[in-house]
């Protein structure tokens, strides 16, 4: 899809803040190997060798480069690599990849390019972007193997001059490692805003968009950009006017940036004196660190997949109550809100023999699953109870739907608490139970669920997803895809009141809430905490410190009466300007 603005500028996804001007530099990946479809019997033990070879060298190769990315950006972006390796030591994977060469009688490049665009493409079907980013780290091992049974040597990024944008059809967290730390920004045709490039991109501050789709290649070698990476915009060729424009703006943003991150571990107190919990979104223990940085006051989603798709084995009780421990501890006396296991028949785990769903997203997943395989959800809820007793815990269920789910997950913790209880294992039993609302249904339900359950956490990005009927990873549809779209504020405003009338607390972990120009409607809507990415919460802060409630509910009256996302884009922006 060509997706161009109105004014001629590229549009895309927009995955790390700031704006920047710089010379476009395009990065091409390594050309395709010559793929050999067929060997004699006689050559097998031969192209094992070379596989075994291969493997040994990409090891060698990431290993190092997960050093000088220790050095040069952090532990936290380093263990990216960590991924990668334990592809390379995955038996779902090299082993398929030995066991196709010795019963088909294929070359390993054939082998090791089909495997990896299979397990991709499972992957990519993932309804969660979080674990959607393992697909290129997948691609990215992949390739690595490709060059190296090729013989070929890596691209040397290394001379990309300071301040360039980089341009390519898409990026790999290897490419970033190999490029200077003073790189301007980046655009990629292709792309998801929680892959690892982009989480390793936000962790040193370089702008990112993602999802721009053919019109990229409107853009040369030397062409000079504006990358405006809070918008997901690219202005090819700008004009000096347009150019000044910008620079103003860089100016501006930086000495706002600045102030908002020296208040960072400050409350957010509205200018009418209501205050918002303002919470970090972790998907692995190795977040948390980032989180504290940037003033999370807890942790309103901690995503328990990375337990079970980084091990080949379902992870034991013990295994994952020592996760949750260590995430309580570090966060004392600050809640944190741990979600049950979202995962199901689309999830490439070996170990567990789920069958491939046609359409996952509406499939045998997260809360469906776990209730028919009480065992697995046992294991974890237990688990979790144990650790209830270092911190102040709190269990959301994702994918709810119906009452009934509600009832009989609530049904399995009472019993595992009774369980825990015979055995003399101390707990603490006041745990509150909430739920995700990301399927319409329990937003259209919320003020009969709200009797069930003890706080409400929106969803924003699936359901957005499924109110509007957008897979929000297709390029060809993914302009259509925006939480802001008046449908959607309005299935919040309704999850708001029922929790308002009951006294129910509503908070919000999708992407809008980092959003700082949907803050003052999120604000107006009622919610009582957003939880984000930890590098937006210095600024939604500093952004909700100068709103006013009444203001904000005023504002929102406008905007559920707006007929597209468009419209609401148009006047929460006139709001933030008007704020500055």
């Amino acid at each position: 899809m060509d997706t161009i603005n109105r004014d001629g500028r590229l549009v895309g996804i927009p995955a790390s803040p700031g704006t920047v001007i710089g010379v476009a530099v395009w990065v091409h990946q390594v050309p395709a190997v010559q793929l050999e479809s067929s060997i004699s019997s006689d050559a097998i033990q031969h192209e094992l060798l070379r596989l075994k070879e291969a493997v040994e060298n990409a090891k060698s190769e990431i290993t190092n480069l997960r050093n000088r990315v220790m050095i040069q950006m952090g532990p936290n972006e380093a263990a990216v690599f960590d991924a990668h390796l334990s592809f390379l030591e995955d038996p779902e994977y090299v082993g398929q990849i030995e066991m196709l060469i010795r019963t088909h009688s294929m070359g390993a490049e054939s082998v090791v390019f089909d495997v990896t665009r299979r397990m991709k493409e499972m992957l990519m079907a993932l309804p969660d972007e979080y674990l959607q980013a393992r697909a290129d780290d997948l691609q990215d091992v992949g390739t690595r193997v490709l060059r190296l049974l090729a013989g070929q040597r890596a691209m040397n990024l290394s001379s990309v001059k300071s301040g360039s944008v980089v341009v390519a059809e898409e990026l790999t967290p290897s490419n970033l490692a190999e490029l200077p730390r003073e790189i301007g920004g980046i655009v990629t045709a292709r792309g998801s805003r929680t892959s690892h490039v982009v989480i390793m991109a936000k962790s040193i501050g370089i702008p990112f968009i993602v999802g721009v789709g053919e019109s990229i290649q409107r853009i040369k070698d030397g062409d000079l950009l504006v990358l405006d990476g809070n918008q997901g915009t690219v202005l090819v060729r700008p004009t000096m006017a347009e150019q000044r424009q910008a620079q103003h703006h860089i100016e501006v943003h930086s000495a706002l940036h600045n102030v908002a991150l020296a208040e960072a571990k400050n409350p957010a107190i509205t200018r009418d004196g209501r205050r918002i919990a303002i919470l970090a979104n972790i998907g692995h223990l190795r977040d948390v660190p980032e989180a504290v940085k940037n003033g999370a006051e807890g942790v309103g989603l901690f995503r328990t997949e990375f337990l079970y798709l980084e091990n080949d084995h379902w992870p034991t009780e013990q295994e994952q109550y020592e996760v949750y421990r260590k995430v309580l501890e570090s966060f004392t006396d600050k809640p944190v809100i741990i979600r049950t296991l979202d995962i199901g028949g689309d999830k490439p785990l070996g170990y567990a023999n789920l069958p491939q769903e046609p359409n996952p997203f509406l499939g045998h997943r997260a809360i469906r699953y776990c209730l028919d395989n009480p065992d697995v959800f046992k294991t974890q809820l237990r688990a979790l109870l144990r650790a209830s007793l270092h911190g102040k815990l709190s269990i959301m269920l994702p994918m709810i739907s119906t009452l009934s789910e509600i009832l009989l997950a609530k049904g399995i913790i009472d019993q595992c608490k009774r369980d825990l209880n015979d055995e003399g294992v101390a707990i603490v039993n006041s745990i509150p139970v909430g739920i995700m609302v990301e399927i319409p249904a329990a937003a259209v339900m919320a003020d009969i669920l709200v009797q069930e359950i003890d706080f409400f956490s929106i969803g924003t990005n699936d359901l957005a997803q499924y109110t509007l009927a957008v897979d929000r990873g297709n390029e060809r549809v993914a302009h259509l895809y925006d939480a802001a779209h008046p449908a959607v504020l309005r299935l919040i405003q309704q999850t708001c009141d029922a929790g308002i009338g009951t006294g129910i607390p509503v908070g919000m972990c999708g992407e809008l809430a980092g959003d700082l120009e949907m803050t003052e409607a999120l604000v107006g809507l009622g919610l009582d905490e957003l939880s984000m990415s930890s590098t937006n919460i210095p600024m939604v802060k500093q952004r909700i410190r100068e709103i006013d409630g009444i203001a904000a509910k005023s504002l929102v009256k406008k905007l559920l009466k707006l007929t597209s996302a468009e419209e609401v884009r148009a006047a929460t922006f006139a709001e933030v300007l008007g704020s500055q």
